[in-house]
């Protein structure tokens, strides 16, 4: 393993363009970060396109740090502004705020730096130690199990994804039902086509990706009266923590840490939970409990500290078993299939070079915001005050250039519009978009193993019964999916 990782850092740092994608990607995750309403799944759409004639490692390494860049940088607004860039970063609103109306902007900036480079490099350490070992066990699977692990990993997401878990599993239906669109993979026929040829090849990955992300954020943004960006004239200054400031916050970071990748691994938790769990943990056993809510370091060190360990943990199950453990690992698992890379207990085998890059670039994308997060924090203001006015159409451009590059085809942007409308739609009536996105990535991989497993066992549906691991998946779904409508139900019960 350690030479493996250690081919891994040479593999990086001997290539200047590597180094420059870790750099410029980190750097353009917190810019996107630190805009309120643009998260940084939308900035990984964009950048989708770009990766097509990299190598596998060149991109994976720039999907990631424009991740691990919008991590910090959605925590940018939340202090400065109360406003969180990214849902993740709610919890940091708590306590970052009234620092900085204490003055302390600058030193909140700090802590999230710090926080954020703990916890990335605790979650990298468990992604080495923890994912080939799941690897070795899911190599075991037949396709029996995997068709359950999809199934399993689709009502997760659904049911942990918004507070109506119906509508949760009526996105990821739908999802599964696009990738019906096109020709029959078992009897080759055409399949919800009607009659049109540009359908034939099913509806493209990335398209769907950039209209249910970006082009449905930019038409909810369109019409709403412009709102009044707060001024910044407070000086950010102070921004790294001396000792005794850094000695105080580490209990709530290494509770942060803990929490951050236990609820990683899980799929469909995410980060947002995961910061919560941590600041009430955190709360809990501090000393300084009572005085939480009013601009507490160890209020912004937790929830900080388990956003960025949480990014870790979730790429246990992506890179072992396909399955996301959020939207934001969602996008970069379509992207990993775009490329070429089919993640999976095979990717440990097949690809390890690959792999081991992708670890070796994670530690070293932890340095790189740990130093540019600190510079960052210094100009973060001025890029609070873009209007909506500049970025939306940047992004409308961006979004059609990304559709229209897959294949020189205009027809994919009608495709990406007319999922930006859906979109709309689904953030309108609070239909999570995650669950549609995992079901369209997991309808090719629950399809042909569904197949695999009927022709097999003579269409016998026993057969996903009798494989141990395919029965403990499908009692583990349906367990995630009873679980909250049984709370709901009670809930109902009790307010009638």
């Amino acid at each position: 393993m350690l030479y493996l990782l250690a081919d891994g850092f040479a593999m990086i740092f001997t290539d200047p363009t590597v180094i420059a994608i870790m750099i410029f990607g980190t750097i353009g995750g917190a810019i996107v970060g630190a805009l309120p309403g643009i998260t940084g799944t939308m900035a990984i759409v964009l950048l989708l396109p770009f990766t097509w004639h990299m190598p596998p490692h060149s991109a994976l390494i720039m999907l990631s740090s424009i991740f691990i860049g919008g991590m910090f940088g959605g925590a940018i607004p939340a202090i400065l502004l109360n406003t969180p860039g990214s849902p993740s970063a709610a919890a940091t609103v708590m306590d970052g705020y009234p620092m900085c109306q204490q003055g302390k902007a600058g030193k909140a900036i700090g802590i999230c730096g710090v926080a954020d480079f703990a916890g990335g490099i605790f979650s990298t350490f468990c992604l080495i130690l923890i994912a080939p070992q799941l690897a070795r066990i899911a190599l075991q699977f037949q396709s029996a199990d995997f068709f359950s692990l999809s199934i399993f990993g689709l009502s997760v997401i659904a049911s942990a994804s918004g507070k109506n878990v119906l509508k949760g599993l009526i996105a990821g239906f739908f999802g599964l039902m696009i990738t019906t669109v096109g020709i029959d993979i078992l009897l080759g026929l055409p399949r919800f086509t009607f009659g049109s040829w540009y359908l034939m090849g099913g509806l493209p990955m990335l398209p769907v990706l950039i209209g249910v992300f970006a082009f449905g954020q930019v038409f909810s943004e369109v019409g709403k009266p412009p709102s009044e960006v707060t001024s910044m004239t407070q000086k950010v200054t102070g921004i790294i923590p001396n000792k005794t400031e850094i000695k105080g916050i580490l209990l709530a970071i290494g509770v942060g840490c803990v929490v951050g990748v236990f609820t990683g691994v899980i799929p469909g938790v995410g980060g947002g939970i995961a910061c919560w769990i941590a600041y009430n943990v955190i709360q809990k056993i501090s000393k300084n409990r009572d005085k939480f809510g009013t601009g507490l370091p160890e209020g912004v060190a937790a929830p900080e500290s388990a956003n960025a360990a949480n990014a870790g943990g979730c790429m246990i199950p992506m890179l072992t078993l396909g399955i996301p453990g959020d939207a934001q690992t969602a996008v970069m698992l379509g992207g990993m299939i775009m490329i070429g890379v089919q993640p999976g207990p095979l990717l440990f085998t097949d690809h390890p070079d690959v792999v081991y890059s992708l670890f070796a670039g994670w530690i070293s994308i932890q340095f790189f915001l740990l130093g540019f997060g600190f510079l960052f924090a210094k100009f973060s203001p001025n890029i609070l005050k873009l209007s909506p006015r500049i970025i939306l159409p940047v992004v409308s451009v961006l979004c059609v250039i990304g559709a229209f590059s897959l294949s020189n085809s205009f027809f994919h942007i009608f495709i990406a519009l007319g999922f930006g409308v859906i979109g709309v739609f689904m953030r309108k009536y609070g239909y999570p978009v995650a669950p549609l996105i995992l079901g369209v990535i997991l309808g090719p991989m629950a399809e042909s193993n569904l197949n695999r497993a009927l022709l097999i066992s003579g269409n016998s549906l026993m057969v996903f019964i009798e494989r141990p691991f395919s029965l403990a998946f499908l009692i583990l779904a349906a367990f995630s999916i009873a679980v909250p409508l049984v709370k709901s139900y009670l809930a109902w019960r009790k307010e009638a």
